[in-house]
This record gives C-alpha cells, sequence and structure tokens, in this order.
C-alpha cells in the first residue's frame, strides 16, 4: 500500500526527541526516511534504556527509528560529505537538529547544498532559531517554557511551576512544527520547483501556547496569575483529590456541563453562580471537600453516562493497555521488531487518521548504522570501497 507521503525521501540529521519524532511521522505516513547516525556521538535518547529483550535496540529506538532506514556518517571527514551530496539528489529533504552554523561548518550548510540541488528543502530545528539574540543558547524544554512566558502563570501558588513529564516544547512544537513547515515547502515546491530553507525553533512555538491568557495580556497589559484564571486553578476547571488518593478532572466550563455536575454532586444551589462564582474560594473548598468524600471508582460510576466533563486521571496501565477507547483507536498497536526472532513490542500509534492510505507500521526500528552497507551500494560503491571508508572511520 502507498502512503500518502510516498515519494518524499528525507536525510534525518537529528537526535534526542524532538527531530527523531517529527521524522517518525512522516515515515509513518509513507515518507522514505535515512536516519544519519555516528559511533563517535551517542543519543542519549536512541541509547535510553530498556533494551527490548534479546536485542541490542533500545525501546526508544524501536519506537522513534520505526519504519526508517539508518546509517553512520563521521560528518568530520570531507568523503562523508561527499557521501550526504551525492544522498540529496534523491533524499532532497534535510532535517537538522544542530545549532546555528554547525551544518554550515560541516560543508552542509543550505546554501551550499541548495547549489546542488534547488529543489532541497532544509529544516533546521532549534531551540531559539537562526537568529536573535538566544540564537546560540542551549535549552531543554524546561528553559523554553521558562522563558516563553508559560510558567509564569502555570502550577500553584504555593509551589510555583510544575513539571509534566511531558516535553512539550520539544513534541508539541518542535515535532509538529517541523512536520508542518516540511509540508507546507513540499507544497511550494511542487507548485514553483523551488525548495526553500525551513526555520523550526522550538522557543517560537510556545508563545503562541500562552494561548487566552497572553492574548489578554497583549490587549490589556495585565499579568495573569497563577490559579487566577479560567483555565489554570481559577475557577472549578482543575483537578480534585478523591478518597483514595486518586485524581478527577473535572471540566465542565459551559453551563450545561456545570448544572449536570452540580446535580451529580448534589449542589444545586451551585449551578446559577456558574463555574466561576463570586464566592470562588468557598464553594471550590465545598467541591473539594466533596469530592474526597468517595473513591475514585464510585465517582467513576456516579459521573458514567452523564454530560458534564469529567474523567478520572488514569495511570499508564489504565491509559494505553486497559483503556477501550484507546483501543478502538489503535493508538498503541503492536510492532514487529526486526532481528529479534519476529518478536514483538507495544509501541504508541500515529494519531492522524487517513481514509485511503491508513498508516503502516511495517517494521520497528534497527539498531543505529545497520543499513550503512545497504546505502552504500545504493550510490553504486563497491564492497571494497565500502570497506576502505570502514577502515578510515568515514563510516562512523
Amino acid at each position: 500500500m502507498r502512503g500518502s507521503l510516498d515519494g518524499l525521501k528525507i536525510l534525518d540529521f537529528s537526535t534526542l526527541l524532538p527531530g527523531p519524532f517529527a521524522t517518525l511521522m512522516l515515515a509513518d505516513m509513507g515518507a522514505k526516511v535515512i536516519k544519519i547516525s555516528s559511533k563517535t556521538k551517542p543519543d542519549i535518547v536512541a541509547d535510553y534504556p530498556p533494551f527490548i529483550e534479546g536485542t541490542d535496540i533500545s525501546a526508544n529506538q524501536a519506537w522513534l527509528g520505526r519504519n526508517k532506514l539508518t546509517m553512520f556518517l563521521n560528518l568530520k571527514k570531507p568523503q562523508a560529505i561527499e557521501i550526504v551530496k551525492k544522498l540529496i539528489m534523491e533524499y532532497d529533504i534535510i532535517l537538522e537538529q544542530f545549532r546555528p552554523g554547525v551544518m554550515e561548518k560541516l560543508g552542509l550548510g543550505y546554501e551550499t547544498l541548495r547549489e546542488i540541488n534547488p529543489r532541497l528543502i532544509y529544516c533546521s530545528l532549534t531551540g531559539y532559531g537562526q537568529n536573535g539574540p538566544l540564537r546560540m543558547s542551549a535549552g531543554h524544554d524546561i528553559n523554553y517554557l521558562a522563558r516563553s512566558g508559560n510558567m509564569s502563570h502555570a502550577g500553584r501558588k504555593e509551589t510555583g511551576p510544575v513539571l509534566t513529564n511531558m516535553q512539550i516544547a520539544d513534541v508539541a512544537v518542535g515535532s509538529l512544527h517541523s512536520v508542518v513547515g516540511i509540508l507546507a515547502a513540499v507544497n511550494h515546491r511542487n507548485n514553483t520547483g523551488r525548495g526553500q530553507f525551513v526555520d523550526a525553533a522550538m522557543y517560537d512555538g510556545l508563545i503562541a501556547f500562552n494561548a487566552m491568557d497572553g492574548t489578554a495580556f497583549l490587549a490589556t497589559g495585565k499579568e495573569p496569575q497563577r490559579e487566577g484564571q479560567r483555565l489554570n486553578g481559577g475557577c472549578m476547571y482543575d483537578f480534585y483529590e478523591t478518597k483514595d488518593g486518586r485524581y478527577l478532572s473535572v471540566g465542565c466550563l459551559e453551563p450545561q456541563f456545570w448544572r449536570e455536575f452540580c446535580i451529580c454532586i448534589e449542589r444545586p444551589e451551585y449551578i446559577e453562580g456558574t463555574v466561576w462564582p463570586e464566592a470562588m474560594g468557598m464553594v471550590k473548598d465545598d467541591i473539594k471537600s466533596i469530592i474526597k468524600s468517595k473513591c475514585c471508582d464510585e465517582w467513576v460510576e456516579i459521573f458514567k453516562g452523564k454530560d458534564v466533563c469529567v474523567e478520572p486521571v488514569l495511570s499508564l496501565e489504565e491509559a494505553l493497555i486497559k483503556d477501550e477507547h484507546v483501543k478502538a483507536r489503535e493508538m498503541v498497536v503492536d510492532v514487529k521488531i526486526p532481528l529479534s526472532g519476529g518478536k514483538t513490542v507495544k509501541q504508541f500509534g500515529t494519531a492522524i487518521k487517513l481514509s485511503d492510505c491508513p498508516i503502516e507500521y511495517i517494521n520497528g526500528g534497527y539498531p543505529l548504522g545497520y543499513h550503512t552497507r545497504e546505502i552504500m551500494k545504493s550510490l553504486g560503491f563497491t564492497n571494497e570501497e565500502i570497506l576502505k571508508m570502514e577502515q578510515e572511520n568515514i563510516l562512523d
């Protein structure tokens, strides 16, 4: 079956999570991706345990390397640069995740490579972008969240910002914006025949993640406060602890949902005050006490079938293994692991559903560098030439 992105060929020079997750989405939809790695520069995500039993493949590599080819190249060697220049004649989309200027120093910058192939689409994914005072600054997800203003009005008054254990800047911005940027450039190339440079910055995308509170600030100059706004704990929209130490999410913002919620907790007198009443502190304390009077499962039964926007906070086992909706949506799938004797492992499915060309999970990720010889032969190199380059550490 031909995937929706069949015909797109991508060289992936990225590491960690943002770039590899972006190319995973593209590969799942049919793009042919070659992941370029180095033996001398470990990838702390691809190498992060646990490893699939009986293999040298980590769970992360089995997931992020899914549906991809992988080869080793030592980009500090001039001959490796020449190999890349051969590859881009066919693999004419690049995603790289180095700091600004690194690829240029290697002889693989956009301006250099576009001279060889004007159809080249070249996406540089960085923390702070290609220009500006912070362009060369190191950073991780927590830093981008902090500088973007998002954490100034997130968390609790008593404790301040709270980590979520989910890489918001990396995935929700870096990965997804890279995919959108690349596909936008592909459409432009289809219309004009010209490639272009895509500058994707994780920090940039987080600016708009301030969303409605940020928009209000830009209009009024009034800073939002923790637990002071509609969606950050300032009204009844919040998490509530149950008797057994679990939590419920209460999202009943609209009047019809709020009305049904008040009836379910036997507080019809709160309906008129809405989800953001004048006596907010008193009402919220009462609701906290009510929710804490019963176990989570009891509340799930009470709210079952009601139109209230109330859901329990699930464990990973409950969400990924037991949840019937996740099963129906095929968001956890069994994928064959290469070189494992037919073993399969559960992985996240791709969230985009396409009716004419559904996602195919052909195989999990191979060990890094596994396809090096195969790819080199496809470029016309002989076994003797490949062996010589291995001995000279060019394919490292």
